[in-house]
């Protein structure tokens, strides 16, 4: 049964456990802005409009880079490390909804997707009341981030597969799309050419 949200009433999955192996650097390392990393600001964003906790899910050496460098994180923040990167993103959702100390609605976004709106996540949010799933679009194409009610994260959760395609398995559920005006919710940021497009670096 699907639960009304009360305020902080939902969470956030951010999923940084590719290799990275064209940028040359784990993506979720590379400079958002003088003060943060892509996940330092993604996590930030979800932190600043409520998010009861926030899980990140990397790969062993992602995790390693972690430990070996500096950041600034929210204290609501929890690492999982994904042992099965090549099972592809399915289990690495999965791995992240898992660790979360209860079931609520929940963000799912792509740390090679860091421009995060606010503005785009409260529509979400509002959304997700009256749908089983939801995500923005910019003219007519899909963008991220997406966000989970509680009952496909319970489903997901107790899944015995771990290897499935995400989207076939939203397929069975009912999806709302929220017309934004933001083009930024397409944006994917997987080689050095795209990073220094968006970022003049």
């Amino acid at each position: 049964m699907k639960k009304a949200l009360n305020k902080s009433d939902f969470s956030a999955v951010i999923l940084a456990a590719g290799n990275s192996s064209r940028m040359g650097v784990p993506k979720f390392s590379l400079k958002f802005n003088e003060k943060h990393t892509f996940l330092e600001h993604i996590a930030h964003e979800y932190c600043d409009i409520g998010c009861a906790e926030i899980i990140v899910v990397l790969n062993e050496s992602g995790a390693s880079f972690l430990k070996q460098n500096i950041f600034d994180f929210p204290k609501n923040l929890n690492i999982v490390v994904n042992e099965h990167p090549e099972w592809d993103r399915f289990y690495s959702v999965k791995s992240g909804l898992k660790n979360l100390t209860k079931t609520q609605a929940v963000f799912i976004i792509n740390v090679d997707n860091p421009l995060v709106n606010a503005q785009v996540n409260k529509a979400l949010l509002k959304t997700i009341e009256e749908t089983d799933y939801a995500y923005p679009i910019f003219k007519n194409k899909g963008g991220h981030p997406v966000i989970l009610s509680n009952i496909i994260v319970e489903d997901i959760v107790n899944e015995e597969l771990n290897q499935m395609h995400f989207r076939e398995f939203l397929n069975k559920y009912s999806k709302k799309t929220v017309q934004v005006d933001d083009e930024n919710i397409l944006v994917n940021i997987n080689t050095p050419e795209e990073y220094r497009h968006y970022f003049n670096k």
